[in-house]
């Protein structure tokens, strides 16, 4: 790809800003641990939401998004439903609050506030970091690998006549870019950069939209696809024929395991709720809810980046699909059974972007890449650290030391993730691995951690165990993660109930202690009739009709929010209408029985706090203070 000299000036001086202020405000990291992993909870939830977008803005998901628009049409709407990228509605609705709630810094540190001291909370809290780390260590080594591919097809230099260590050089140059503001300023310099890498990622991918809807006209669009590509409507049996334009699509659909697609889809919803109940991995997007100032801004932040994510994404996404079907589809065909329709982006990007806003876009690229990376690094301190080494092994040292050991702990895990990197140079196996096989043995563990008292800390470690020991083999073996999951998740269910049956439960003081400050909904009951003998006013949490209600409204929000940006860069005008028509009758139901409950529960928050904190100085009357108590 040929650069001009003000595409080369615009990528130098993005990288140029972002060292920089990434650096400035790495001051702000160094006061203690809490400062150094959550920001001090002090940043305000937009921003957090926006680092927090641009986090799961990675390229290479985008690019398996374009895939899918491509060859699926508009079904591929449902497909990602497989990670499931729903989720965010279950946390802003009301996973984000209880998370928040805890106080606690990483999800090992929860599943000791969740269990207590004992034995399986001991285990419990061991193998959370062991699960957490290995995560952590997978996708840094991913991220290195993928930052050299899309590099070395972006940039113009040759730093090497072999491609694999010229990739890796590029991969060796941005991670330590990379890594010199993340280990430096923890999540202050991360979010901070964030904002920055997403406001340039966005401005990108409105171009790219933009773009293709002035090169292409409706008409153009309606000769390139097959038939059945712009229906939307789920069928038993996807019906999309390429044969007459490009044969290889048919051979990937078959080959995919998406052509019986009512059953994928029932897998889907299957899978995608109960990953979805249980609440977020212990990766970035937990380090932000727990970076949120208050409960009601860590559930706005998860709100806000279904806001400000979607729209742009797919603007890209669309506007590159809509190029290639129109004007890369020869190329394809002509690559045979080899087609690579990851060259999608680099075709469109260095045919139709003007100089100047080809380097502005190659930059925002290469910031998904990092983000995602700056994110993934700063999460390995915080488990390694704060719930190993300050836990078990030095628990009186000074906030500096812990935060000089962080730092360490960060370039250890960037140099580890770089090695497996170097020598691995295709993780996409490991990915699909890591993403479905393991995070499904987290699942069950997870899901029973919220709603059932019974499920203890022994109940817990025996279910984690079980899945990540049954998702190993799952590496080797030739089968799709999505249809082992129902089996893998029967045995950690097996696993986790006999257990915590066979077990005493936790101890009672943990749990009411959980209940009062999380106040979850589910299989509680004999918790709160013991919280309601000592505090007979006690009121447990009656909001789950409410919150079902607002999930299911959420996911149709959600999914018509993804579906406007496509219909307008495809111009089905009357389709992005009704699509639109939707986010606006969903929006109205979601303020009134989301936004302004959150209001009121936050509003009661600040007047608890500032009520306690009188009575505390001796301020209120006796009775006053007696209310406070009560």
């Amino acid at each position: 790809m040929k650069f001009a000299w003000i595409d080369i000036a615009v990528i130098a001086l993005y990288f140029v800003v972002t060292l920089a202020v990434g650096m400035w405000v790495s001051k702000k990291a160094q006061a203690n641990l809490r400062a150094y992993f959550l920001g001090g909870n002090t940043m305000p939830w937009y921003y957090l939401g926006l680092s927090n977008a641009s986090g799961m803005f990675d390229i290479s998901g985008t690019m398996w998004l374009v895939y899918l628009l491509f060859i699926y049409g508009l079904k591929s709407l449902f497909i990602p439903w497989v990670w499931p990228t729903f989720n965010q509605i279950f946390l802003m609705v009301f996973l984000s609050l209880w998370l928040r709630r805890s106080g606690v810094m990483t999800g090992a540190q929860w599943i000791l506030f969740r269990f207590g001291e004992s034995r399986g909370a001991t285990l419990s809290h061991i193998i959370v970091v062991v699960f957490a780390l290995c995560s952590v260590l997978g996708f840094l080594a991913y991220g290195f690998v993928g930052i050299g591919k899309f590099a070395a097809v972006f940039l113009p230099w040759q730093l090497h006549q072999d491609p694999h260590t010229n990739e890796m050089l590029y991969g060796l140059i941005l991670t330590g870019l990379t890594t010199i503001y993340v280990v430096k300023g923890g999540m202050f310099s991360v979010v901070v950069t964030e904002v920055i890498q997403f406001i340039v990622m966005t401005i990108a991918s409105v171009a790219i939209g933009v773009i293709a809807m002035q090169a292409v006209s409706g008409e153009m669009i309606q000769a390139a696809m097959p038939a059945g590509w712009d229906s939307l409507s789920p069928s038993w049996i996807i019906e999309i024929d390429w044969s007459q334009r490009l044969a290889e699509a048919n051979r990937r659909i078959e080959t995919d395991g998406y052509s019986m697609f009512g059953i994928f889809l029932m897998l889907v919803l299957f899978k995608g709720i109960l990953v979805s109940l249980a609440g977020p991995a212990p990766n970035y997007d937990m380090q932000r809810i727990l970076s949120a100032r208050s409960p009601a801004e860590a559930a706005k932040m998860s709100g806000f980046v279904n806001v400000v994510l979607i729209f742009p994404r797919y603007m890209m996404i669309a506007g590159l699909t809509v190029l290639a079907m129109v004007f890369f589809v020869d190329e394809l065909q002509s690559m045979g059974e080899h087609a690579d329709f990851e060259q999608i982006l680099p075709f469109a990007l260095g045919t139709f972007l003007p100089a100047g806003l080809l380097g502005l876009v190659v930059a925002g690229l290469l910031a998904s890449f990092m983000s995602t990376f700056a994110a993934t690094t700063n999460a390995a301190p915080a488990y390694l650290v704060n719930d190993i080494y300050k836990r078990y092994i030095n628990s009186t040292a000074k906030d500096a030391h812990y935060v000089k050991a962080s730092v360490l702990v960060s370039l250890l895990f960037v140099c580890l993730g770089t090695a497996i990197g170097w020598f691995v140079p295709s993780l996409n196996t490991v990915i699909l691995w890591l993403v479905s096989a393991l995070w499904g043995g987290y699942t069950a563990a997870n899901v029973f951690k919220w709603y059932w008292w019974r499920f203890n800390g022994n109940g817990y470690f025996a279910s984690m165990l079980t899945g990540i020991v049954c998702a190993m083999p799952m590496m080797m073996i030739d089968i799709n993660p999505l249809y082992g999951f129902p089996i893998l998740f029967a045995l950690c269910v097996l696993a986790g109930v006999t257990v915590s049956l066979l077990t005493p439960p936790d101890d009672m003081d943990v749990l009411t202690q959980f209940y009062q400050r999380t106040k979850p909904w589910g299989w509680w009951q004999p918790v709160i009739t013991t919280i309601q003998h000592t505090s007979p006013g006690f009121r447990p949490n009656s909001a789950f009709y409410r919150d079902i209600g607002n999930v299911f409204v959420g996911v149709v929000w959600h999914t018509a929010m993804t579906a406007a940006p496509i219909f307008m860069v495809i111009k089905q005008w009357d389709a992005f209408v009704i699509a639109i028509t939707l986010v606006v009758c969903t929006s109205v139901w979601l303020n009134v029985f989301w936004w302004n409950p959150l209001k009121r529960e936050e509003e009661a928050d600040s007047t608890a706090a500032s009520t306690a904190s009188l009575a505390a100085q001796g301020d209120l009357s006796s009775n006053q203070k007696r209310n406070v108590h009560a």
